[in-house]
């Protein structure tokens, strides 16, 4: 997903273009080994090797359609939230969770770790329900997995989705700061993010 945010000119305000959009990641087969021993005085006992996909899905929740975009530009204190569903649709556990964001263009406003852009990410244990224009609510208690510069690389604890058919419901709010000042203005950053799923480690069977 990526998000494209420039400041607006003429006054401390920034301007958030886009929307985070969908994510994918590369499926991989993970293979599980076999061992066995005998005598003389015993047979060998039939074993089956297999194999397992490992997949990771990505999109978005909370009938996000039917949400209309913020329009205009994020003041200084203003936030941008979107609700995903990360599902683990393949056959075998993931070993971890975790994501990356990184500027593909980049100023001030993501390289400025107090004043610019701050990422939050939460995780709720049911779907993110709307609560009004832009604004979503947990019904059974959220989770911060993640707070901080919108730039960063970081496990998420305690994921759901690393069983097979395992799913977290996230809410990633981006804001700007009450502190960012007029050094913002006419300042444009784009920012990518992943969701990678790692395969967990081998083991004899």
């Amino acid at each position: 997903m990526s998000t494209r945010i420039t400041a607006a000119k003429g006054r401390t305000s920034a301007k958030v273009i886009g929307s985070l959009g969908v994510v994918g990641a590369a499926a991989a087969i993970a293979g599980m080994g076999t061992f066995g021993t005998f005598t003389d005085s015993t047979e060998a006992l039939p074993t089956n090797a297999d194999t397992g996909v490992l997949s990771i899905d990505l999109g978005y929740a909370a009938s996000y359609a039917t949400v209309p975009a913020i329009s205009g530009g994020l003041v200084p204190g203003d936030t941008k939230a979107t609700p995903f569903d990360i599902t683990n649709d393949g056959t075998v556990d993931w070993g971890a969770l975790g994501f990356t964001s990184w500027a593909t263009q980049s100023s001030v406003m993501d390289t400025d770790a107090v004043n610019g852009l701050q990422l939050t990410l939460e995780s709720c244990p049911v779907s993110w329900t709307v609560a009004g224009p832009g604004t979503y609510s947990c019904g059974a208690g959220a989770t911060e997995v993640y707070s901080g510069p919108i730039v960063a690389e970081r496990s998420i604890q305690g994921a759901t989705s690393v069983a097979p058919g395992g799913v977290d419901h996230l809410l990633a709010t981006v804001a700007l700061p009450e502190s960012a000042g007029n050094v913002m203005q006419g300042q444009v950053s784009n920012v990518a993010f992943t969701f990678t799923a790692v395969q967990r480690s081998g083991a004899e069977r």
